[in-house]
Parts: C-alpha cells; structure tokens; sequence
C-alpha cells in the first residue's frame, strides 16, 4: 500500500509560478511511475503529466507542455511538479496518483494509477 500526500497549492497570479510536492510513504517508492492529474469544477479528471519510476521518462498533456515540469527523488520518496506560466485555466484540484513499474497502460489514463492522494488546490487569479 502507498499513501500520497500533495502540497504546495495556493492562489496565484495568472504568470506566476508554483510547486507540487507529493510525498509517499514506504519503501518501494522507486518501483512506482507517478503522475500528476487535474480537476476543475464541473470537469472531468485530467492528465497533467507523468513520470517513470527511474524518472528516465516523462510525459505532459499538451495544456501543459513546455509550462509544466514534472520529476522525482526517490531517495526522499518525492515527486514534484513545477507549474511555470500559470493561466487561469490551470486553476484545479491536483492530485498525485502511482502505479507499479512495467505496467503495461497508458500513463495518460486515470484509471491505470492503483493510489491516489487527496489533492491540492489550485488557483489563478487573472
């Protein structure tokens, strides 16, 4: 079992900057990829950005690409998101989620990450 705990949401001006922390517990956090997803009010759930369990390979939503940088330290059992450019549309709840390396899915599908945190707000003011 691997419990998630996001951080470091919070109101920001349209341009400005933030980052996510989501922090795991256990062992085994380096056999795990990770991957961040959004949801606004209203809104299906979203893919935002991905990344391997060796951090070798990351993946972004298009929405996001270029703005958003996602990376991991597995010696402190951490995965960030660094949210650069903010537009109010980026304006959500984020939610860390995990899954097992090698599993064979899409890393753009919610319903291929086995452990979700509980989120953290996300706004931007214009």
């Amino acid at each position: 079992q691997v419990q998630l705990v996001e951080s470091g949401g919070g109101l920001v001006q349209a341009g400005g900057s933030l980052r996510l922390l989501c922090a795991a517990s256990g062992r085994t956090f380096s056999t795990y990829d990770m991957g961040w997803f959004r949801q606004a009010p209203g809104k299906a759930r979203e893919f935002v950005a991905a990344i391997s369990w060796s951090g070798g390979n990351t993946y972004y939503s298009d929405s996001v690409k270029g703005r958003f940088t996602i990376s991991r330290d597995n010696a402190e059992n951490t995965v960030y998101l660094q949210l650069n450019s903010l537009k109010p549309e980026d304006t959500a709840v984020y939610y860390c989620a995990s899954r097992v390396r090698y599993y064979i899915g899409s890393y753009f599908r919610a319903d291929n990450y086995n452990y979700w945190g509980r989120g953290t707000q996300v706004t931007v003011s214009s």
